[in-house]
Parts: C-alpha cells; sequence; structure tokens
C-alpha cells in the first residue's frame, strides 16, 4: 500500500533563518540555541541559500581574523534544492539521499516560502508510517 503523503506534512515551518550578512559565530550560536543543523539564508526577503552545520564547522575553523570576515553569503549553498508544498515525501526523501544532502526549501505553489524540510524530518515521518500514525 503506498501512502500519498506531501512533504509539506513533515516541513518544518517557519524555521530560523539568517541574513546573508550573518557572522559565522552568531550563526554558530543559532543553532546551539535552537538544536538545528540548517539555517535558511535570507536576503531582500527572499531565500537565497543555505548554511549547514557542516559549513559552519569548516568556517570555524579559520583564524579569528578571518572567520570575523566571513560572513552566510560567503559560505552559503546558493542553489539549494527546493520543491513544491504538494511534492509526494518518498519522492523527496529519495532526491536528498541519492544527492546525499541533508535539507530542501519547500515552496508553496504561490512561490511563498513554506520551510525546510531535513533529515531530521524525514526520519520523524519515518517513526509516525512505521507506527501507522499517518
Amino acid at each position: 500500500m503506498k501512502l500519498n503523503v506531501p512533504v509539506e506534512a513533515f516541513t518544518t515551518p517557519d524555521p530560523v533563518m539568517v541574513p546573508d550578512s550573518a557572522s559565522i559565530d552568531a550563526m554558530f550560536e543559532l543553532m546551539e540555541k535552537h538544536g538545528v543543523r540548517h539555517l535558511p539564508i535570507a536576503h531582500d526577503g527572499g531565500v537565497v541559500g543555505v548554511v549547514s552545520d557542516r559549513d559552519l564547522r569548516v568556517a570555524r575553523g579559520l583564524s579569528a581574523e578571518r572567520r570575523n570576515q566571513v560572513t552566510a553569503r560567503d559560505i552559503m549553498a546558493t542553489d539549494p534544492i527546493s520543491v513544491l508544498a504538494d511534492t509526494p515525501l518518498d519522492e523527496v526523501a529519495f532526491n536528498m539521499s541519492e544527492r546525499k544532502i541533508g535539507s530542501v526549501l519547500v515552496y508553496e505553489e504561490s512561490g511563498e516560502y513554506l520551510g525546510i524540510f531535513t533529515l531530521t524530518d524525514a526520519l520523524n515521518a519515518l517513526v509516525e508510517v512505521m507506527r501507522g500514525e499517518v
């Protein structure tokens, strides 16, 4: 039996976002405070990229002087994968696995940003499916 669950059902709505001018240390603090591993990056009212905890760990290895010169715009993935809210969950999870990526941005049909779907969200979906809660 195939379930037809849209990715929207497990998307984290309104995730913590930062401007593209955010510093490495500020992003790291936000990730720790909110327990997240991906930060959508905003510029002029839209999402322009994503910074992962892996990106930040690499950047934190820079000298203190250099680290203070680097912003989100310098280290973000500028071509994050995005999907529509009604895309089937299994399709999104499969594509993330194939591409070895930890998150996708989710948009409404109208183009409005809805949120982010991460590996953690995918695991939560798996648990609910296996328990018969979906």
